[in-house]
């Protein structure tokens, strides 16, 4: 689906050298992560694997693309680090589901996992 065809949000989650590591993270299971977006999010929003996203330090790091919509208002992809237990996940989850970048509002409590890109 091309970009301008979608409605929804594309989430973009790490999967290389930190991000997705059992070896850096043994206590996350990494493949349910995905598995609970997907679930939750589709097929109104988009969840998408990438390599490196240079965050390593704030690793697992997932970004939020606003919906085409959104972003033709001027919303901005939000980053968030540290995606490593069920309540930020569900957090986000959550964000997106109402709209997530320029169309819903983040908690103060979600905001606390945002981080500035690289």
């Amino acid at each position: 689906m091309r970009d301008e065809e979608r409605d929804g949000c594309m989430v973009t989650v790490c999967r290389d050298c930190c991000c997705g590591s059992l070896s850096k993270h043994p206590a996350v299971d990494h493949d349910r992560q995905l598995e609970r977006l997907r679930a939750a999010l589709a097929p109104a929003h988009q969840v998408r694997t990438s390599l490196c996203l240079d965050a390593c330090s704030q690793s697992n790091v997932l970004v939020v693309q606003p919906a085409p919509e959104a972003r033709r208002r001027g919303a901005r992809p939000v980053w968030f680090g540290l995606v490593l237990d069920d309540l930020v996940l569900d957090d986000i989850t959550a964000w997106v589901a109402a709209g997530g970048p320029g169309r819903a509002e983040m908690s103060a409590m979600l905001e606390l996992s945002r981080i500035t890109p690289p």
